[in-house]
């Protein structure tokens, strides 16, 4: 028994020995490594020049007279780069195995199979990604922007192909799946536009109010960058029960018609202080029941007659 077992041992390695001292071993050893070298070579040098080709592109785009959102030209431009580097790499991966002799069609059915599998488990995972690469392809929003999502109202913080991050103005931050963003209302696209009511009284000369407001107007876009054009005095907007109100508009920067605003109001509060316009405030006014003895005298002189 142990004469079998040592002289398969010695078979072992006199096959073993003869593996080695093989010619052909060394030499398709050798060129499977130089293969192997030079696919992931390639593959470094192919991403590199696929990298410049994508910024030299991106370059040219923005020079172009169509005008681009500088955020979203840079995420496409990172996005791009990341798809292109994953592509390469994988590819260069299968052919690393296919060198090493792996069965690369089977390999590919079972990733296939087991990505099947995956994505019938994470529908939500996968929703979100889908959804996240559409956000950022079609710049529905970028980072900086002001929006609103369903109940969710703030500054955009961070913009990922799974989550996206809303920061409101109290400083919660708000981490939304990409999937669950149905509806979304971004209000950093477009100029604003700052809404001031102003009540006057009626005792005042209203077309006197209306010239006085009308000539600060005129001097409040030099004054304040954020305002775009002149702002309008639309006119009366309402009869109230003790002032008439006017109403005025200014198109602003975007997010910028709330500040705009509170300074219009403090603008024509001290104009109108300044003519002498008096802007309405609660009055109460008292009525004292008078005594009328006469009366009463009078009463009493003809109950007596009587």
């Amino acid at each position: 028994m142990e004469e079998s077992s040592l002289s398969t041992y010695q078979r072992a390695l006199e096959k073993l020995w003869a593996k080695f001292t093989n010619e052909e071993t060394w030499l398709a050893f050798g060129e499977g490594t130089i293969k192997i070298a030079l696919t992931i070579l390639a593959a470094m040098v192919i991403v590199k020049v696929g990298k410049l080709a994508v910024r030299n592109f991106f370059v040219i785009r923005s020079k172009a007279p169509l005008t681009f959102s500088e955020r979203r030209e840079n995420t496409l431009l990172k996005l791009t780069e990341n798809v292109l580097a994953y592509v390469v790499y994988f590819i260069a991966l299968v052919n690393v195995l296919a060198i090493l002799s792996f069965d690369v069609k089977g390999l590919i059915a079972g990733a296939g199979v087991l990505g099947l599998a995956i994505g019938f488990g994470a529908q939500n995972l996968v929703r979100d990604i889908i959804t996240g690469f559409f956000i950022i392809f079609e710049d529905q929003f970028s980072v900086g922007d002001f929006v609103r999502i369903g109940q969710f109202e703030g500054t955009v913080e961070e913009i990922g192909l799974r989550t996206t991050k809303i920061k409101n103005w109290t400083g919660e931050l708000h981490i939304l799946p990409n999937g669950s963003i149905v509806e979304v209302t971004n209000f950093s696209l477009h100029n604003s536009v700052a809404v001031v009511d102003v009540s006057i009284a009626y005792e005042e000369n209203i077309a006197e109010a209306e010239q006085v407001i009308g000539e600060l107007l005129e001097t409040l876009q030099a004054k304040y960058t954020e305002i775009v054009s002149t702002p309008k005095l639309l006119g009366i907007q309402m009869l109230a029960a003790s002032d008439v109100t006017l109403r005025i508009t200014a198109e602003t920067t975007p997010m910028n018609h709330y500040y705009v605003a509170r300074m219009i109001r403090k603008d024509i509060k001290l104009c109108l202080d300044d003519h002498g316009i008096e802007i309405p405030y609660p009055r109460m006014v008292m009525y004292s029941k008078t005594d009328e003895p006469e009366m009463d005298q009078k009463k009493s002189k003809s109950g007596g007659t009587a």
